[in-house]
């Protein structure tokens, strides 16, 4: 029994086969960071890609990476101990994706794409190709036709609220401002703070039958407006 155990085959993976699995996390992960590039979103393309490959990377060390060690010392261990590590670690990396702009939270849903790309590429790298694809295809269809589908079927059951980001000189009045938003609906909150040489308003608005793009025109047609922005 004991000779059996230091001269069982040690697990190999020849190098067509870890370039095809890195080659698959690069594709995957580099899908979903394009839809997030475009959206201009806080992690795009890149980090999405780098992400995946990564875990996909981490995965292959873990499973194949010593294996001139336990064909030397005969010995085995878990072979998902650092790829373990992953799960817990990607989520320093999703936190720098999540950002506070006044009353308006956003990078949920990146960090959330960091977070499963991580996984797409754990799949990727331990030949798990079927799970990695699906994983990929739904993520891409929540992202974009879901994203779709439940804005107009839950449209006219909320409360038409938009959130403004308006940037003004340092020491501008919001008053303007905020008479210009009033034009079209009702404030409902409003957050002022002081960055750099910026003063930054926070405005959650009630519509009275507008479209938020008429709001941010008349908005921007403020004098002293320096930046405006519409918050989904």
């Amino acid at each position: 029994m004991h000779a059996t155990f230091l001269d069982a085959a040690v697990p190999t993976l020849p190098w067509p086969h870890v370039l095809l699995r890195l080659l698959v996390a690069a594709v995957l992960g580099g899908a979903i960071g394009m839809e997030r590039e475009l959206r201009e979103r806080q992690a795009g393309l890149r980090t999405h890609l780098v992400v995946c490959v990564g875990s996909a990377l981490f995965t292959l060390v873990s499973a194949y990476g010593f294996e001139d060690f336990f064909a030397a010392t005969g010995t085995r261990t878990d072979p998902t101990r650092i790829a373990a590590q992953i799960v817990s670690g990607i989520g320093f990396l999703g936190a720098g994706a999540i950002i506070r702009q006044g009353l308006s939270v956003r990078g949920l849903t990146t960090a959330a794409t960091l977070w499963l790309v991580a996984a797409i590429g754990m799949a990727s790298g331990a030949g798990y190709y079927d799970g990695a694809v699906i994983a990929t295809a739904g993520a891409l269809f929540t992202l974009g036709p879901l994203r779709i589908l439940s804005y107009r079927a839950t449209r006219r059951w909320r409360n038409e609220t938009e959130r403004l980001l308006v940037a003004l000189p340092s020491g501008g009045s919001p008053a303007p401002v905020i008479e210009a938003v009033e034009r079209f609906g009702h404030v409902l909150s409003l957050d002022v703070s002081q960055e750099a040489d910026r003063r930054e308003m926070a405005i959650e608005v009630q519509l009275h039958g507008e479209t938020s793009p008429r709001v941010v025109a008349a908005v921007a047609d403020v004098d002293g407006v320096l930046e405006v922005r519409w918050m989904e």
